[in-house]
């Protein structure tokens, strides 16, 4: 059994070019392309830079949350990655109160890691587990 590709005649191939780049042509003219273009590949919550594929990640977040507001300047918009922007819409809340967002703090008052720094702490005599 034969594996050859089909080769493309020249009228071929060039529409397949026209079309790659037309369809580019309208990515970059999306409120998308605008906003990749504006500001850098880096989450603009938690700080996760993209490049290459992992581009498609990023998601732009309208900050009024009116999808429709689009000013060219992008002030309405900032590049949230996938994690972040469900976070930003409640997506990752759950009914415990917890969030990926470390800087808030759960609403139940149950702080699991509360006190663990001074059980880690070597007692009086003892070798510092950290300094062998």
């Amino acid at each position: 059994m034969s594996s050859k590709k089909k080769r493309l005649d020249p009228e071929e191939q060039a529409q397949v070019v026209a079309d790659a780049r037309h369809a580019q042509a309208l990515r970059e003219k999306s409120y998308r392309g605008q906003a990749l273009a504006l500001y850098p590949q880096v989450c603009a919550r938690c700080g996760r830079e993209f490049s290459g594929k992992t581009v498609r990640e990023l998601t732009v977040h309208h900050k009024d949350g009116n999808h429709m507001n689009n000013p060219p300047d992008g002030s309405n918009w900032e590049l949230l990655c996938l994690y972040c922007h469900d976070d930003e819409h409640g997506g990752y809340t759950s009914k415990a109160g917890y969030s990926l967002d470390s800087n808030r703090e759960p609403t139940l008052g149950f702080r699991p890691f509360e006190g663990l720094e001074d059980l880690l702490k070597p007692k009086n005599g003892e070798a510092d587990p950290g300094k062998t």
